[in-house]
């Protein structure tokens, strides 16, 4: 039996089934990682980084959705 992971999401409570890459995370939200900025435990995460930054139990993680207008 395995039990959730639990990370906070934009502020809210978010359960996973494992740690994951924010790649992963990404996908599994189904989100572009090109139109995002992601902060990880309060920094800021650059797109390199997406499929090496694990997000474990505790973590919190802010995704930020890039909006165009004018």
């Amino acid at each position: 039996m395995t039990t959730a992971l639990r990370i906070t999401l934009n502020g809210d409570p978010h359960d996973l089934a494992e740690p994951l890459t924010i790649a992963k995370l990404l996908a599994t939200l189904d989100i572009d990682p090109r139109g995002v900025a992601v902060e990880h435990n309060l920094i800021i995460v650059k797109r390199g980084g997406f499929d090496s930054t694990l997000v474990q139990s505790g973590d919190q993680v802010e995704i930020v959705n890039f909006v165009g207008g004018g």
